[in-house]
């Protein structure tokens, strides 16, 4: 009997924000999939053995930092670490996501059930899509488990809505350029602004738009901003940006 692909949601970075469900399924699996993105990983790595051989791939995962708590039972679990790098070539990146999930195949036909970890929630923007979208053209057996975005949480860190009534949400992927997508009607969210933060800072001042900023939403070292002006252009990778129009019902002080 071959096994099943799990797209497990972890939520956005604390540990009592993990699913019932996706503790269940992380727990009942028989492999924990990695995405790492170290270029030190070029291609896939399956660990039989309980011991960890790569201690610092999985001290970089945030997603096994954020589970290991709540189901220490990982930590003995046979690990397929996957490389995802950041990079933007598009036939390098393809070969790499082809070997990924041919090794993670591989390991569902002899009957393996594999939990893939990802931050959030695996329908939005998820590195386990790659690996999902061709086994799924494989015949192969998929499940997503839902998880708590990002951009969910970070509205609840600063104690607000994110949109009310009509208003539309949009979720927009910063490191691509954001001036268009600012002239949207309703919220946008901004995520994984990162390397490209001084100019989406730019670009939300000269609009003199209501920002707020969530670093490291419900991680150590979490870090709130709430004017344009208060968001250092050295924010990390996990900085998500909440944009408002002025006047917004779901905004702090609207009724």
């Amino acid at each position: 009997m071959e096994g099943i692909f799990y797209g497990v949601g972890v939520g956005p970075g604390d540990p009592e924000l993990l699913t019932l469900k996706a503790a269940r399924v992380i727990r009942d699996c028989d492999v924990v999939a990695f995405a790492v993105s170290s270029p030190e990983l070029t291609e896939p790595v399956y660990e039989e053995a309980k011991e960890s051989f790569c201690p610092a791939y999985l001290a970089n995962c945030v997603a096994w930092q954020i589970v290991l708590p709540a189901v220490p039972e990982i930590e003995k679990k046979p690990k397929l670490y996957l490389p995802m790098p950041m990079r933007k070539d598009k036939e390098a990146l393809r070969q790499i996501h082809d070997a990924c999930a041919e090794r993670t195949e591989r390991l569902l036909r002899e009957g393996k059930q594999i939990a893939f970890l990802t931050l959030g929630d695996p329908t939005v923007y998820s590195t386990c899509l790659y690996v999902h979208k061709r086994l799924k053209r494989r015949g192969m057996k998929t499940c997503l488990i839902p998880g708590i975005p990002s951009f969910c949480a970070a509205a609840a860190a600063l104690d607000m809505g994110l949109v009310e009534n009509r208003e539309e949400l949009h979720v927009i992927p910063a490191s691509y350029g954001v001036e268009e997508s600012l002239e949207l009607p309703g919220t946008k969210v901004l995520m994984k602004a990162g390397k490209k933060m001084p100019l989406v800072k730019q670009a939300v001042t000269e609009k003199k738009l209501a920002v707020r900023m969530v670093e490291n939403c419900g991680m150590a070292g979490e870090r709130i901003c709430r004017k344009a002006e208060e968001i250092p252009e050295d924010a990390g990778y996990y900085s998500l940006i909440i944009v408002k129009e002025q006047g917004s019902p779901a905004g702090e002080g609207g009724e």
